[in-house]
């Protein structure tokens, strides 16, 4: 009795072991040619693609931002006391994508290390999501790395997701609002969390009971918060991460060519600390 109770239990660690290797290993999109043929999967993140670009475009037309953008640079231009040369506007643009690389405008280490978590997991994700479906087909073997990465891309999204939900969002940190009160804000941040943690369920269930009904209902859910995520660009904060390095990049412009109308940091420190 006890040796086939310890033959059951090798046998589960063996299974245990082998599902933690095989999503790990394996591709979770070349299963999906049984459910869906190849063309589908890459004509829906072209489409995701264009929904990401057609949404960003809307949201510059729509709040005016192309007109502010512009009418500020005339404004530089004109107010201007020196013109910059190629090399000097290279090295700010140079500089505005290093201390964006690194989230440089969180002073806080909490909030950057989310960021960073967030963007970095997010793009191995995204990157390796487009590698395993175009590169990668049902019966082409796919380097054990992507969908490593593509794992490992997603648990860093919700790590740096529900640390930031949960405990650095600015009405839960200092407003003490409860994390569960959304508002639009929250869109981006809400789908990002619920599409990745539905793809790691999915992974994880074809993993270890393959194709089954159950399976493609969370795969369902999974396609269905990740097109939300894309298609609202124009109503989430999503289209904000491209133009944050843009009015950095304009200020930083600014402030070189003597065209700035912000106030010079002061020299001394009047905070009064008790």
């Amino acid at each position: 009795m006890t040796a086939a109770l310890e033959a059951a239990e090798c046998e589960a660690a063996k299974g245990r072991r082998l599902t933690e290797v095989t999503m790990f290993t394996i591709n979770p999109f070349a299963a999906l040619t049984d459910l869906l043929p190849l063309l589908a999967m890459q004509v829906y993140i072209v489409l995701m693609m264009l929904a990401v670009v057609g949404g960003t475009l809307f949201d510059v037309v729509h709040k005016g931002s192309a007109r502010f953008f512009a009418r500020r640079r005339e404004q530089s231009a004109a107010a201007a006391l020196r013109q910059l040369s190629g090399g000097e506007t290279a090295s700010i643009a140079v500089g505005v994508i290093a201390e964006a690389a690194v989230s440089g405008e969180f002073s806080k280490w909490p909030r950057r290390l989310s960021h960073l978590l967030m963007m970095y997991g997010f793009f191995t994700y995204l990157i390796t999501t487009v590698a395993m479906v175009f590169c990668y087909p049902a019966g082409t073997p796919t380097p054990t790395i992507l969908p490593t990465l593509w794992t490992a891309g997603g648990l860093m999204v919700l790590a740096g997701g529900l640390w930031f939900f949960f405990f650095l969002r600015v009405n839960v940190a200092y407003d003490g609002a409860s994390p569960f009160h959304l508002g639009r804000a929250d869109l981006f941040i809400g789908s990002v969390l619920v599409s990745i943690a539905f793809a790691l369920v999915w992974h994880y269930m074809q993993a270890t009971i393959g194709n089954t009904i159950s399976t493609r209902i969370v795969f369902g859910i999974y396609i269905f918060f990740t097109t939300l995520l894309f298609v609202s660009v124009p109503w989430s904060k999503f289209a904000h991460m491209f133009f944050k390095p843009a009015v950095r990049f304009q200020r930083r412009v600014e402030g070189a060519n003597g065209s700035s109308d912000l106030p010079s940091p002061s020299t001394e420190n009047f905070i009064i600390r008790s």
